[in-house]
């Protein structure tokens, strides 16, 4: 009877000890692939302090630039910014921010995002991009194992930086102007007689010193943190369109997370979102006070002329609609 009883305890003890034993973390790698480094580090940090606090530990993100992965993770082997995204899609990382544009290349309605005045404030972008469009265009990019979590800035409103001034349309004939790969926006320029040039943003400097462009489109973010203000004396303050982001996830790893996991972190990121958008258009407003007091000079293109901006971009919609849907815009544009 002593034995039966030692032997009922002995399981009762090992029993409660697997059941008190601690679950092992959900670990998340988020690396950090582009400027401005500092924006995107904050949303990742306020997402990570905020899903370890609201899940008692039980999701860990460490928050690596990707020198640091290639170091830790990748045994020194060199991964080029365009490149790191295979990395999340074959789950090497979990989560990273980066530009709609590139992953407009994965999901082609993402290239809406591009067109050239299709916001009308930042109000109008948060109503969109926190809504059911902005859901279904992260949505979107599932059947390319990654799903979006919510909309970040890179910067906000594009402007353009360079040698030249711009204070008609007509200025922007001849010019040879940077862009991104986005086709739209090429179009957004080469219909204004311009020659847009894809070229990567730390590529600008060589890029005005060589002679192999003019300006550049860019962002206040990126103005004073890339140098660029080393080649680019003049801001061309457009606002044509705004330069965007987005907090993604590898999706079979988030399959494979509990509901209330993932409802923390859709929750998480787009807290995050907000924040780094709030610090974009206040880092815009502390960059334009810096141009004053540096002698940078501000152009600013007035009503007129940006009104003949818009008209003259009408082509660009018209050209682009098949791409990512004409619906798709009239709804953005309605909301």
């Amino acid at each position: 009877m002593k034995n039966f009883i030692y032997l009922a305890l002995s399981c009762f003890v090992i029993s409660s000890s697997f059941a008190a034993a601690p679950k092992k973390p959900y670990e998340i790698r988020w690396v950090l692939a582009h400027e401005p480094i500092g924006l995107f580090k904050e949303a990742a940090d306020v997402f990570s302090k905020e899903v370890s606090a609201n899940s008692h530990g039980q999701i860990k993100v460490e928050v690596l630039t990707l020198p640091e992965y290639v170091v830790k993770y990748n045994k020194g082997k060199e991964v080029k910014n365009k490149d790191f995204l295979a990395l999340l899609r074959d789950g090497h990382i979990q989560m990273s921010q980066t530009y709609t544009t590139d992953l407009g290349k994965l999901s082609q309605s993402l290239y809406v995002l591009d067109l050239p005045f299709l916001f009308r404030s930042h109000d109008h972008a948060k109503k969109v991009l926190e809504g059911e469009i902005g859901d279904k265009l992260l949505a979107s990019l599932t059947p390319s194992n990654i799903r979006g979590l919510a909309f970040t800035y890179s910067g906000g409103y594009r402007v353009i930086p360079g040698t030249k001034r711009i204070d008609k349309l007509e200025d922007f004939k001849g010019m040879k102007i940077r862009t991104s790969a986005s086709p739209i926006a090429q179009e957004t320029f080469n219909a204004l007689g311009a020659t847009a040039v894809p070229m990567s943003l730390d590529g600008i400097d060589a890029g005005i010193k060589s002679g192999k462009i003019d300006e550049a489109e860019s962002t206040y973010a990126r103005y004073f943190t890339l140098n660029q203000n080393k080649v680019a004396k003049i801001v061309n303050e457009t606002n044509h369109s705004l330069f965007l982001t987005s907090i993604i996830v590898n999706d079979k790893f988030w399959n494979k997370l509990p509901k209330e996991y993932k409802e923390i972190m859709k929750t998480a990121a787009i807290n995050a979102a907000r924040v780094e958008r709030a610090h974009s258009i206040a880092g815009t407003e502390e960059t334009k006070q810096r141009c004053v007091k540096e002698g940078v000079e501000v152009v600013t293109l007035n009503k007129t002329e940006e009104d003949k901006f818009k008209l003259a971009m009408e082509p660009v919609y018209k050209k682009f609609s098949p791409l990512v849907g004409a619906d798709l815009i009239t709804s953005i544009q309605q909301q």
